[in-house]
């Protein structure tokens, strides 16, 4: 049996679902202008050295190390934009060659943030068939995700380590909290204080230039269009044939986003079970009311008593929540869920939703030169460390006693299943140094070419009226495409949306904005 981490690790996505202790020192306020050429003329000079991917380094299938087509490389980028002389980082890139005429690269963020960019297209490429036909399909680990320099704070908390009782004990909490900042700084490295989608973006502006493109062109999902928004306001002259599907919010802080994550995650489930329950064989009966109630009795039972593999290794009632915050995001996964909750519930066995949280594979390994291994905990602890480095709300220490019990009940009211796992940002973003105010105050009317907005009406983790809130922000560049379906994001579950993207995209014919695609 996997632990918690690796499960959490494995099945990082478009999703911000699983949650862990996660502390970071936080950036003050970065500038948005573009790069300085004689500070930054290294890093945009280099070129890219392609090379057949290492199984034994990166841990990828079989089918793709040996594909001719795909090679793997990295891009050299400074730790600190503001002193470009000092330190630096590798980034971690994989490339897919176009199979016909190639007119660019195509960047692809899979979102988090935290979703690690060379696994993610390695699990995805044929995906991309129709779009590769005209561009090299580029994916990338972040700075401080998978093999990019990746974060840590030292492991999965235990879920009775007391962070779900703030309002019992305020001075505890503040202490556990203390002690995860130690543990971050402990075992991330200087990579932690320089996280950010400020920075990220600038990344993804030297790794256009080493692609050898003048404009970048970009397929972002979920966080990917928090990163593709900031990129058209800090380098709009750069800005090729962008499309974001799943759009995040630029305004709303942590406490607000976790609210709107447990809430729409709730409705999912609920959804789920109402389906479920009118199925012969549902594992839950007939009843979705009862079915929900048993529900959140299996996750308190099992954080109370986890079952315990050979190994010594557990299986716990969050490891429950994070494999539905990932498989609720399809609803094609729904049948398959009901199965694995059946051997769940009735035989005591979590193989099943371990495979289908993708954690019976391996962690992947770290290029040579680099930390030994991938932390189990990269996924959650990137998660953290950005969404924090992007929230300039920073309540003091006084104010997070006085209201925790009022911010527990709101998640708990919210949620009864993700409520605790929602929460975790907002506890682990009080009381720390603000994070940059770049993003909600100025990456607002940008002055690009066109580009589109993907929204999904029964998007459980981003909802739709974030994208019509952000393309009121961004400005008249912004289209949006109304998808009415459900799931997290529109591009790998909707025919219609595939098409209309992979036409802009290769084609630039840009749907009306406004436009809609039907339920499939």
């Amino acid at each position: 049996m996997r632990s918690t981490s690796a499960l959490t690790a494995a099945a990082a996505t478009a999703s911000a679902a699983t949650l862990a202790l996660t502390l970071t020192a936080l950036p003050a306020k970065a500038a948005p202008a573009e790069p300085a050429k004689p500070d930054l003329g290294r890093f945009y000079a280099q070129k890219i050295k392609w090379a057949a991917c290492k199984p034994d380094a990166q841990n990828l299938p079989e089918d793709v190390t040996k594909d001719k087509d795909i090679t793997c490389g990295k891009v050299t980028v400074p730790l600190d934009y503001a002193h470009p002389g000092r330190a630096t980082l590798d980034l971690a890139l994989m490339r897919v060659k176009a199979s016909g005429d190639k007119r660019g690269s195509l960047l692809v963020n899979f979102g988090g943030p935290g979703g690690a960019g060379v696994a993610g297209l390695a699990g995805s490429k044929k995906d991309f068939g129709y779009v590769g036909k005209g561009y090299d399909v580029v994916g990338f680990d972040p700075r401080g995700v998978g093999l990019s320099e990746p974060v840590s704070c030292g492991g999965r908390p235990d879920p009775g380590d007391g962070t779900g009782d703030g309002a019992d004990d305020p001075a505890a909490l503040l202490k556990q909290l203390r002690e995860a900042a130690a543990r971050c700084d402990k075992e991330s490295g200087p990579v932690l204080q320089h996280m950010g989608t400020v920075n990220v973006s600038r990344d993804l502006d030297v790794i256009r230039q080493a692609l050898g493109d003048k404009k970048l062109n970009y397929l972002g999902f979920s966080y990917g269009t928090r990163l593709g928004a900031v990129y058209t306001s800090q380098f709009p002259k750069k800005v090729g044939r962008m499309v974001l599907d799943g759009v995040d919010t630029l305004t709303e802080n942590v406490e607000e986003q976790g609210l709107v994550g447990a809430e729409g995650r709730q409705t999912a489930l609920d959804n789920f079970l109402l389906w479920c329950t009118k199925n012969a064989g549902c594992v839950f009966g007939k009843d979705s009311r009862a079915a929900r109630q048993t529900m959140v009795k299996v996750i308190e039972d099992l954080d109370a008593h986890p079952l315990q593999a050979m190994d010594g290794q557990e299986f716990t009632g969050q490891d429950v929540v994070s494999v539905l915050g990932t498989a609720l995001y399809s609803r094609q996964a729904w049948p398959a869920l009901s199965q694995a909750l059946g051997g769940l519930l009735a035989d005591g066995d979590p193989r099943a939703l371990l495979r289908m949280g993708g954690a019976m594979g391996e962690r992947p390994q770290a290029p040579q030169g680099a930390r030994a291994e991938v932390p189990e905990d990269n996924a959650d602890a990137a998660l953290m460390a950005v969404n924090c480095a992007d929230d300039p709300d920073r309540p003091d220490a006084k104010r997070l006693e006085r209201e925790v019990g009022r911010i527990q009940r709101e998640f708990e009211e919210v949620s009864p299943v993700f409520g605790k796992s929602m929460l975790t940002p907002v506890l682990l973003c009080f009381g720390r140094p603000a994070g940059t105010d770049y993003i909600r105050n100025d990456v607002r009317d940008v002055d690009t070419p066109k580009f589109l907005l993907v929204g999904t009406r029964g998007d459980p983790a981003t909802p739709y009226r974030w994208t019509e809130e952000t393309a009121k922000r961004l400005g008249s560049s912004a289209v949006v495409l109304d998808n009415k379906g459900d799931g997290h994001t529109g591009y790998f579950g909707s025919k219609c949306v595939k098409a209309k993207v992979d036409a802009f995209l290769l084609y630039k014919e840009m749907p009306k904005n406004g436009s809609s695609c039907a339920a499939e």
